[in-house]
């Protein structure tokens, strides 16, 4: 057990709460599904495809601020997962883009890949951000497989898997 014997070894201290370094993982969200859907109307009864694109998926961010000093409010979240794209639907109608995640970090702090050591960004400015995970495309819908032999598709594209 540590015990201080005054302010000055207490803050400086191991038991601070000051983090230097911390080891993350992250996964961006998945692109939404295409749609399948046709036109479908009182004067229109074999209208043509009309399936919504799904949305895309959400981004994992880092960005330097001059607000944080320390890697100790990442706290104990060691893994970020941004959320997925929603699906397309009907009558034309994209999927709904995800929300990108945001992670705060000090500025000085260095990213490197977990593999390989190799650095990707070094974070030196406020408000700095890098990509860590771009999230996936989402999936064409059914209208955009439409040709002149097949003018109703039953098929549609699925959304592209995010990275980790």
């Amino acid at each position: 057990m540590f015990v201080a014997k005054d302010y000055k070894q207490w803050t400086t201290h191991k038991y601070m709460g000051f983090v230097d370094e911390g080891e993350i993982t992250v996964r961006s969200g998945d692109g939404g599904a295409g749609c399948i859907s046709f036109r479908r109307e009182r004067s229109i009864p074999k209208g043509g495809p009309d399936g919504g694109d799904g949305g895309k998926g959400g981004n994992v961010l880092l960005r330097a601020t001059r607000r944080l000093h320390s890697l100790y409010d990442l706290g104990s979240t060691r893994y970020f997962k941004a959320q997925n794209g929603k699906p397309g639907r009907g009558k034309d109608r994209s999927g709904k883009k995800a929300r990108d995640i945001e992670i705060l970090v000090p500025i000085g702090t260095m990213v490197k890949a977990k593999e390989t050591g190799e650095l990707l960004a070094d974070l030196v400015h406020d408000n700095q951000q890098i990509v860590l995970a771009e999230g996936g495309e989402g999936g064409k819908g059914n209208r955009h497989f439409a040709t002149a032999t097949n003018r109703a598709p039953r098929f549609a594209q699925e959304g592209q898997k995010g990275r980790e």
